[in-house]
This record gives structure tokens, C-alpha cells and sequence, in this order.
């Protein structure tokens, strides 16, 4: 692979464009076509989806799809039948069990010839269609073109044959590098898994200690403790630190658990803002002129347990785009004030927060590790 190979991104600012851009790529693909996804509900979003992988597969396109098993749960298991008998693959990711249950493949990712790309946090469902504001949740993506797009077609490979979660090969992506800096110009595709040693979290907290701008938008806010210790040090320090986080929410104990952070981080001098119109399901990081986007939110599934899926990418221009963007979404955002915060906070309200942080923040975490390890055992003895 060429380093010099020209590398093309392009914002897609709504889940809708998004999920029309993903299907005019599968439409046009000639060669392979890569599709992984935590969700995949029934109905007309993703029927189109499933006649456009028949199609493509009709044609002689070799399509492989992987969808994780507890993200998709209600979706009919007979769902992707007609795709299997037109030639193309499916595999659930990590099939329920007692034993694994919680840890989960939260990636989104489409790869199309290769050569072109979809990252983002939209998945295949009916409430990602629409602009955001006036219908459909708030998420966003990036369309990557050139030899990333093959690093990005490699890591499917790789989970796509461990999807089992038992076949021997899952040990050794288990003990393999999670971060890996591409052929591609300032851009690094970073995989993150079960481990204290989440690559995403290395590369934030660096970025965090010398960052003068800090513009994050982030649908479930739950980050450990030294991610909050950065942040509110960078606003001491007199960067600009602003956080989008979920005026509505479809996890709202998660945004409960969220909010028992908000008191500390005003008074360090971080600007809090709720989104207002729809439910807030985008994740976007812009640090000084780096961008990081992907599946990942800055929670404990995304930081230690699921396996997801980001580039951080150092591009001053994207990093601009990045920023009107956060200026358009910023519009329609409702901001935090400390007094007024502490005023509103009720003796109940703070206790529900605990409890809701507790649950996800200890309890997910501890259970996760065990099942972890239980697993692994497992896999040894086979």
C-alpha cells in the first residue's frame, strides 16, 4: 500500500445522509462489501439494506455481514435467510450465552470494493432516518476513500472470523495489538476490546494534556475518572472546553449516571450543553486539529468492554468541518449553569444519579471482567 495514496473524508452530518450514502454504495459496489453493525432492527430501513446486499451478492459482489447478537436481539433470527440463499455471508457476533453475554461488538463500519468507507455511530434502524432536528435521532459519520479504507476492511476480517466468540483465533485477537497506525496520512484506526489499556483512552488522554480547544459531543457521558481529571485540568489550564451531551436520551440511566459528573466539571470551567430536539446518539471528538470518529462513546462499554472502532485522524481541515458542525448542532443545545444546576438538584435526584453510576460505571464493568475471564478459561480447555 502506497503511504503517498491520496486519502479522501467527507462529513455526513445526519444518520439519514448516512444510511443514503451506505446504500448508494452498496448499490454500486463491484467487488466485496463489508457490513458490521450493533443494530439492525426490522422494517423498512433495513429491508432496503438486505435487498441491496441481494442484489449486490446476485451480481457476484462477495457481501459478508456481522451483526452483534445482543444489539439485535429482536430481530428475527430468519431475518437474514434470503441474503444466505443469494450467496452472501452472515454470522451473529458472539451468540447468547450465559457466559458472554455482556461483552459485545459495538463497531458500525461498511466497507464497500476496499475503497471506500463508512465509520460513524448509525446503525440500521428506522428512528437514525432524518435530519436530527425535526425527526430521527442526532448521529453522524465520516466516508473515508482510499488505502484506510482497506485498514478498515482488514479489522472486519478479523472479527468476522472470530464471531463465534470460541473459535481458538478469538485468544490471539484477544492478546494482539489493538492500535495500529495506517498507511494513510496522520491516521491512526485504533480497535478497542476488553482491556484496561484501551487504546482510545491512551490516545484522548494524550491529546488532553496539550489540547487548547476541546469540543466533544458524546451520547452516553459516563468517562473514568482520569478522561474528567483532563478535562477539567485543560479548562483550569485556560483551554475552551465544551461537551454536547444528551438533553434526551434512549438510555436515560445513563444520562442520570452522566449527570452526577456535571457539579465538578462546571466549577473546573467546562461548558455542559444538552441537546434539545431529538435524542442525541452522535460521537464526535475534536481536540486543537485532531478529530476522533467512530462507534465509541466515552463510557465503561466503550472504554474497557465492547469492542469498537475509531480513527483519530490529524487533519486541521477536517478538524474545521468537525467544528461547524458542532457550531450547527450547539444551536439547538440548552446550557448548564452551575448555580442554576445546584439549585434544580434534589436530595432524590442525587441519589438516583449514584445509583445509576454505580450500576454502569462498577457493577457492568465487574461483570464483564469475570465473564471475560471466564471465557477465556474456556477457550483454553477447548
Amino acid at each position: 500500500m502506497n503511504p503517498q495514496e491520496e486519502v479522501e473524508y467527507q462529513w455526513l452530518e445526519t444518520g439519514g445522509e448516512m444510511l443514503s450514502r451506505m446504500l448508494a454504495a452498496i448499490t454500486e459496489a463491484r467487488q466485496s462489501i463489508r457490513l458490521e453493525m450493533y443494530i439492525v432492527h426490522a422494517g423498512a430501513t433495513a429491508e432496503q439494506f438486505r435487498e441491496a446486499l441481494i442484489q449486490a451478492s446476485r451480481r457476484g459482489v462477495r457481501v459478508r455481514v456481522l451483526v452483534d447478537a445482543v444489539g439485535s436481539m429482536v430481530l428475527p433470527g430468519s431475518f437474514w435467510a434470503p441474503l444466505r440463499d443469494s450467496g452472501g455471508e452472515f454470522r451473529w457476533f458472539n451468540p447468547l450465552s450465559l457466559s458472554g453475554w455482556s461483552i459485545r461488538d459495538h463497531r458500525k463500519l461498511l466497507v464497500c470494493d476496499e475503497a471506500l468507507a463508512f465509520v460513524g455511530g448509525v446503525n440500521i434502524a428506522a428512528e437514525y432516518q432524518g435530519d436530527g432536528v425535526t425527526a430521527g435521532w442526532r448521529d453522524l459519520g465520516l466516508a473515508v476513500r482510499g488505502p484506510l479504507a482497506g485498514e478498515l476492511a482488514a479489522a472486519f476480517d478479523e472479527m468476522f472470523a472470530c464471531a463465534d466468540f470460541r473459535h481458538p483465533p478469538f485468544a490471539r485477537l484477544r492478546k494482539s495489538p489493538r492500535q495500529k497506525i495506517v498507511a494513510a496520512p496522520a491516521a491512526q484506526l485504533l480497535l478497542g476490546g476488553p482491556s484496561s489499556n484501551n487504546p482510545l483512552k491512551l490516545a484522548l488522554r494524550r491529546d488532553l494534556l496539550q489540547a487548547r480547544s476541546v469540543r466533544i459531543i458524546c451520547a452516553y457521558f459516563l468517562p473514568p475518572w482520569r478522561i474528567r481529571r483532563h478535562l477539567m485540568r485543560a479548562a483550569r489550564h485556560g483551554a475552551r472546553v465544551q461537551l454536547i451531551l444528551p438533553g434526551k436520551s434512549d438510555l436515560p440511566f445513563s444520562r442520570l449516571a452522566g449527570q452526577s459528573f456535571y457539579r465538578r466539571l462546571l466549577a473546573a470551567g467546562v461548558e455542559i450543553y444538552e441537546y434539545q430536539p431529538q435524542i442525541l446518539h452522535a460521537k464526535m471528538f475534536l481536540l486543537d486539529d485532531v478529530v476522533y470518529v467512530g462507534s465509541a462513546n466515552l463510557d465503561p462499554r466503550a472504554l474497557d468492554i465492547n469492542y469498537e472502532l475509531m480513527l483519530r485522524l490529524s487533519h486541521p481541515d477536517l478538524a474545521l468541518r468537525g467544528a461547524e458542525i458542532f457550531e450547527r448542532v450547539l444551536a439547538h443545545c440548552r446550557r448548564i449553569d452551575l448555580e442554576s444546576w445546584r439549585k434544580a438538584r434534589t436530595f432524590v435526584g442525587r441519589c438516583r444519579s449514584r445509583l445509576a453510576y454505580f450500576l454502569l460505571a462498577r457493577l457492568d464493568p465487574m461483570v464483564a471482567q469475570w465473564q471475560w475471564r471466564w471465557r477465556g478459561a474456556e477457550n483454553e480447555q477447548q
